[in-house]
């Protein structure tokens, strides 16, 4: 689910091409750079209510990793 949302928001939002967008892949694979992750933070704010900082973002190598922040982030909502 947190997939699907996260998928949504980098394809939509940050034009990311969805088919790019798989667990294992890294922020390299789908050229999200920091600018972009900064981005992110922000929209997953405002669009999920959740709280990941961009730097928590810097640090998940993989999109896998960025689904278990949000999900771990929105559990202590």
């Amino acid at each position: 689910m947190m997939l699907e949302q996260l998928k949504e928001i980098l394809s939509n939002k940050l034009k990311v091409s969805p088919e790019a967008i798989t667990p294992e892949a890294t922020k390299d694979d789908i050229e999200l750079d920091s600018l972009a992750v900064v981005e992110l933070s922000l929209l997953l704010k405002s669009e999920l209510d959740i709280d990941v900082s961009d730097d928590d973002l810097l640090e998940a190598e993989t999109v896998a990793d960025m689904v278990e922040l949000m999900e771990t982030r929105s559990a202590k909502v």
